[in-house]
């Protein structure tokens, strides 16, 4: 099983950006937070390509996740990658079925299932 779940996409990374921020919502997730992580380097002379870190949450599923085991915070909340490799752009995250492995919890690799559905439809409606 593929741990990072990734697709590319032909548009510019401004327009992939407001396309994940679009299908969030479409989807019944919201765009808690962006890290734009090339400015943030940039502010210690580092430079790279643009790299976007979307945090995404559903409440219903944040809180049904909690519910089964409160350490599944530790994962929270989900996350979108946007950046540009070359000349194309990439839209990944981590599979939640791949990270829920860590733990001994058959209710929360099934519930980890559910949510991974919805994310990659979130990407996938953004190419």
């Amino acid at each position: 099983m593929q741990a990072i779940y990734q697709v590319t996409t032909p548009k510019s990374f401004n327009d992939t950006i407001a396309a994940v921020q679009a299908s969030t919502q479409a989807n019944g997730f919201r765009v808690l937070h962006i890290h734009d992580v090339q400015a943030t380097l940039a502010e210690k002379n580092f430079q790279r390509e643009p790299l976007n870190i979307i945090e995404v949450c559903n409440a219903k599923y944040a809180h049904t996740a909690l519910m089964i085991d409160v350490t599944v915070s530790l994962l929270m909340p989900c996350r979108i990658n946007v950046y540009r490799e070359g000349e194309k752009t990439v839209i990944s995250t981590v599979k939640p079925t791949a990270l829920v492995t860590m733990f001994s919890n058959n209710e929360l690799k099934d519930f980890a299932e559910n949510v991974e559905e919805v994310l990659l439809k979130i990407i996938d409606q953004s190419v």
